[in-house]
């Protein structure tokens, strides 16, 4: 199943409703730039919700950290929210729970950027 990206903005976030695989080629690419274009337009604040991820390769992990390492470069902030067990799993063995805010929700990662 191909990538489905849906944009939506609550209380000043962005937040990209991710649905199907994230893997090599054209899914991976596909949200490397929508990120882009998002950043881009001088969004700060992006959510990304991965609980209709069905499933993420090692480039789709790799386009989740060059995302998270541009946001940071333009003083943006990336969060991630909704994870399958699998994909927190993942996020452990890897040690990039390290590196990515994690939350259980979309809500309680739009409330962690405060007012």
């Amino acid at each position: 199943m191909a990538l489905q990206i849906v944009e939506k903005e609550s209380s000043g976030v962005t937040v990209l409703a991710l649905s199907g695989r994230i893997t090599l080629g054209e899914e991976s690419n596909q949200l490397r730039t929508k990120i882009k274009e998002i950043l881009g337009q001088g969004m700060k604040r992006l959510v990304l919700d991965l609980g209709n991820v069905s499933y993420i390769d090692s480039a789709g992990l790799g386009t989740l950290v060059a995302g998270y390492t541009s946001s940071q470069s333009q003083g943006a902030s990336m969060k991630l929210a909704n994870l399958t067990k699998r994909f927190r799993e993942q996020l452990n063995i890897t040690k990039l729970v390290t590196v990515f805010e994690v939350y259980d929700s979309v809500e309680a990662a739009i409330k962690s950027f405060g007012a």
